[in-house]
């Protein structure tokens, strides 16, 4: 859900809130406001505000690009594409994410050890997740740029091969379910391209002169080098945005956009003739 109220308004923390205070104050309001507890008009999308921004503030890389972009800078939405579905997707296998450091579901409502604990608090039931026996699982190790364009890795279970579809957009903690076993994709680092959800960063290096002067520069993306023009006076960090350049959303078209930021290399040895003149730049 988009909204173009503050993230912090909503959760009722101040920008400098602590992780744990953002994740304390969520609890609060996603327990007041999920709908089959409160039956209140307008519950549903007060409560999709709420998951909406915790999305971005509950995640270290989400909320620094929030706090300097603002809407814009997390406008690719969830790192999970369609969102997680405790009961599976269509086909054989669905998509789901786990917290940020891969080690299990986060603990965001209080000790409990993943999602489906939340039910019993709702409805005074069994988790869900305690009554099926405990699936093997598996991890798969791909190089960042499989992830992004998605590819097919065979795995052996119990004596029989699986062609394993990993999708375009996959990442960190992507968890592929079969009814025996799931498979959890690990994604290797790139040398280049860094990964914010479904957005991309690369910095890209240009010199001192390119920067004043402004001029050309093939810059990497996703889709093969590109030609850019780079205005002149342009600053040390200075980013481009490239809308729709980024990450697949999983299962859709969507992607996320790709941030090209400049990296200016100050010359460490001037000739004296160099150096006059940028005195007398400095001076103008």
């Amino acid at each position: 859900m988009a909204t173009s109220r503050d993230y912090y308004e909503v959760l009722g923390v101040a920008k400098g809130a602590s992780e744990a205070e953002i994740k304390s104050a969520y609890r609060k309001m996603a327990l007041q406001y999920h709908p089959d507890r409160n039956k209140e008009a307008g519950t549903t999308e007060k409560f999709k505000e709420i998951n909406a921004a915790y999305e971005v503030l509950g995640n270290e890389q989400k909320r620094k690009k929030y706090d300097e972009f603002g809407h814009a800078g997390v406008s690719g939405g969830p790192a999970g594409g369609q969102g997680w579905n405790p009961f599976g997707g269509q086909g054989p296998f669905s998509y789901t994410y786990t917290n940020r450091s891969g080690g299990g579901f986060e603990d965001i409502f209080g000790g409990a050890s993943d999602p489906f604990d939340i039910f019993e608090s709702f409805f005074g039931g069994a988790s869900p997740s305690r009554q099926a026996p405990r699936k093997t699982q598996y991890q798969l190790k791909i190089d960042f740029l499989d992830a992004v364009n998605g590819i097919t890795k065979n795995i052996v279970h119990q004596g029989k091969q699986y062609s394993l579809k990993i999708p375009a957009g996959a990442g960190e903690g992507t968890r592929i379910r079969y009814q025996d076993f799931d498979v959890t994709v690990s994604v290797s680092p790139h040398k280049l391209f860094k990964r914010e959800g479904v957005d991309v960063i690369v910095d890209h290096e240009i010199s001192f002169s390119n920067a004043a002067l402004g001029g050309d520069a093939v810059v990497p993306t996703l889709d093969g080098d590109l030609k850019l023009k780079i205005k002149a006076g342009t600053q040390p960090n200075d980013l481009i945005r490239l809308t729709g350049k980024g990450i697949h959303h999983l299962n859709s078209t969507r992607r996320g956009d790709l941030y090209i930021r400049f990296i200016i290399k100050v010359p460490t040895k001037l000739s004296r003739e160099q150096k006059e003149l940028l005195k007398e730049l400095d001076a103008a």
